[in-house]
């Protein structure tokens, strides 16, 4: 009789197996079946024929962001604005211009960490502010306005070394500029891949 009930044993391992296997068929028909629902945000060509995400950000006309000449602000709007350019255009020349962004930007320092005993910063956190809007040159309609902002710390390695500081200072400027970009055109990307 033990060969009853060890044969009873594998029966029901084989059907548990089945099982499993059925489920993976269905999940893997479901999966196939959506698989052509989704399109590459940053594909070259839209599957729908319409115009591809590259070429609406193309499209963008970035206006240089306006800052005190001279100033940390206006290299990190130059840098801000050359940032999207190339994502934009991916460093060719874009096309005819249907849109124009306007940034406007601000930004701040604040200390994170002091040393007690000398009252000195150890550690340092910059941060850009910036507004943006989006309007259709031939209507002259904003279609998206929005703010983003970014922080970066940076260490303040002590009164000795005052041109360390001076480059962990602009490092972070930099970063944040970088930042800055990369969130603007990401809502933007979003705006011209599902219209909101």
């Amino acid at each position: 009789m033990w060969w009853l009930k060890q044969r009873s044993e594998q029966d029901r391992a084989a059907r548990r197996l089945a099982r499993r296997f059925a489920h993976l068929a269905v999940i893997l028909g479901v999966a196939a079946s959506v698989g052509g629902c989704f399109q590459p945000l940053y594909a070259d060509k839209a599957l729908d024929g319409g115009p591809s995400l590259r070429n609406a950000l193309g499209t963008i006309d970035v206006k240089p962001i306006i800052a005190v000449k001279g100033s940390d602000e206006a290299r990190l709007a130059v840098e801000i604005r050359n940032a999207l350019l190339y994502d934009f255009t991916g460093g060719g020349a874009g096309g005819r211009s249907a849109y124009s962004l306007n940034i406007n930007m601000s930004s701040t320092v604040a200390d994170i960490i002091v040393d007690t005993s000398t009252t000195r910063p150890a550690i340092e956190d910059y941060g850009i502010n910036a507004g943006f809007q989006l309007t259709e040159i031939a209507s002259g309609k904003q279609v998206l306005s929005g703010q983003t902002f970014a922080r970066v710390s940076y260490d303040v390695p002590g009164q000795e070394q005052r041109f360390a500081r001076m480059r962990g200072l602009r490092d972070a400027e930099s970063r944040a500029a970088k930042v800055i970009a990369d969130n603007i055109r990401a809502r933007l990307a979003s705006y011209f891949a599902a219209g909101t």
